[in-house]
């Protein structure tokens, strides 16, 4: 896998992305992605950077509330809620 720089135009509109790598994937899955998918994106790595994006931001998000969980467990615990 190497590294690159490419000029990206997508949702979020023109940018440089740099430190980006190559992965390997199978031909029939991405094809099958591409013919699902691809009117609505314009490509592969389009789809593939939003549901990797998607991912991260929901682990995030659960993350969060799981520590909203504690922080309001603990408040009951001293007695403020």
């Amino acid at each position: 896998m190497g590294a690159s720089q490419k000029i990206c135009a997508g949702r979020g509109g023109m940018g440089i992305l740099t430190d980006t790598r190559t992965v390997s994937l199978p031909t029939e899955l991405c094809s099958q992605i591409e013919k699902k998918f691809g009117p609505k994106f314009g490509g592969l790595e389009e789809i593939l950077e939003f549901v990797l994006r998607e991912l991260v931001r929901n682990d995030t998000a659960q993350a969060d509330e799981n520590e909203q969980r504690m922080i309001e467990q603990r408040l009951r615990d001293l007695g403020y809620l």
